[in-house]
């Protein structure tokens, strides 16, 4: 598998060099992005730090109590006929969980980072930091429908940097690439390279993430069954160790608004990514109702573990400090109010 990964590399890195003798007319600058804040409440943990401290699901971003924030997210970008690049600039709470890889200051800000060559109508080669091709959900809250994130998406990959060719053949298509370690994205301290395949069909798509010491397969799907009403299926398993599957179920009642259900069943098989137990079933109900720019999300989400009594809820605290009437359950329920505006 090493011998895979270096001679794609090889390959890849010669025909992105080649690119650097196309010339083409400049094109015009792009700039989007957006900024999310949010309100999240427990409604049977405590919200109080100093009755146990504040309890929330074990997945990134919106993970904090009260009024907080998400990110302000910056995209520039320049998409010629033949070449490209995008810099994908994220500032705040979610921009910094999602690069927690980088090693330096000014990397810190990078959620992506990239240049690519259209060498023709099927092929395109890139090279950079991108962000991940496993899974259903991504990093920006602008291309999710629930504002809180699975387990399947919080414990990885988030980001990849490397190079990749991506190539269309009508409904088929497929991508070869060649990565540092999951989410290094600034530089590569270990010697160590990942190869990376996707293959799609029809809006399947059926992705690897593989060397001699790790295998991921990961299955991200989505269909429309009606004018109104979609379906999405993600399906992962992972050698280091986790698996799981999640149904997205979401249901457009008009052009500004819709509702949807995240259904999701978790095992951690060693990766440490559930502090109370092995298993975890999350069923999240979003709204998502569109003034303009701005989405509005309210969302109440439960988290059912398989150990008993590891939610603490408590009326306060007493003259010495400790919890009065501390209770304990097996699930977390909470209500979160998010802003999201994209531009």
């Amino acid at each position: 598998m090493k011998n895979f990964t270096r001679v794609l590399l090889a390959a890849l890195l010669v025909a992105s060099f080649a690119a650097t003798a196309q010339d083409e007319e400049s094109p015009a600058l792009s700039i989007s992005g957006s900024v999310d804040a949010y309100y999240r409440v427990n409604l049977n943990g405590t919200n109080d730090e100093r009755t146990g401290g504040t309890i929330a699901p074990g997945t990134s971003f919106a993970n904090k109590t009260g009024f907080a924030l998400g990110m302000a997210n910056l995209i520039v970008g320049l998409d010629g006929e033949k070449t490209g690049f995008v810099a994908d600039l994220a500032f705040g709470p979610r921009g910094t969980d999602a690069v927690f890889g980088s090693t330096t200051a000014s990397s810190s800000i990078v959620n992506q980072l990239y240049a690519y060559w259209n060498v023709s109508d099927a092929v395109t080669l890139t090279v950079g930091n991108f962000n991940t091709f496993l899974g259903y959900e991504v990093i920006s809250p602008t291309a999710n429908f629930n504002y809180s994130t699975s387990y399947m998406f919080s414990y990885g990959p988030f980001s990849h940097s490397g190079l990749k060719a991506d190539m269309a053949f009508g409904d088929f298509s497929v991508m070869l690439g060649v990565f540092n370690p999951t989410d290094l994205t600034d530089f590569n301290p270990t010697g160590r390279y990942l190869g990376g395949v996707q293959l799609g069909y029809g809006g399947v798509y059926l992705n690897f993430l593989f060397d001699d010491d790790f295998f991921q397969a990961d299955l991200t799907a989505g269909w429309d069954l009606g004018e109104s009403f979609y379906l999405g299926v993600n399906a992962t398993t992972a050698s280091d160790s986790f698996y799981g599957g999640a149904l997205y179920l979401q249901n457009s009642f008009s052009d500004d608004f819709s509702l949807g259900l995240r259904g999701e069943y978790f095992s951690d098989q060693g990766v440490g990514a559930i502090t109370f137990e092995e298993n975890v079933i999350d069923l999240t109900l979003s709204a998502n109702y569109s003034i303009g720019n701005l989405t509005i999300i309210p969302e109440i989400r439960t988290d059912i573990y398989s150990a008993d009594e590891v939610i603490e809820d408590a009326d306060g605290i007493d003259v010495s400090g400790d919890p009065i009437n501390p209770t304990y359950g097996s699930n977390l329920s909470s209500f979160t109010i998010a802003a999201v505006y994209a531009f």
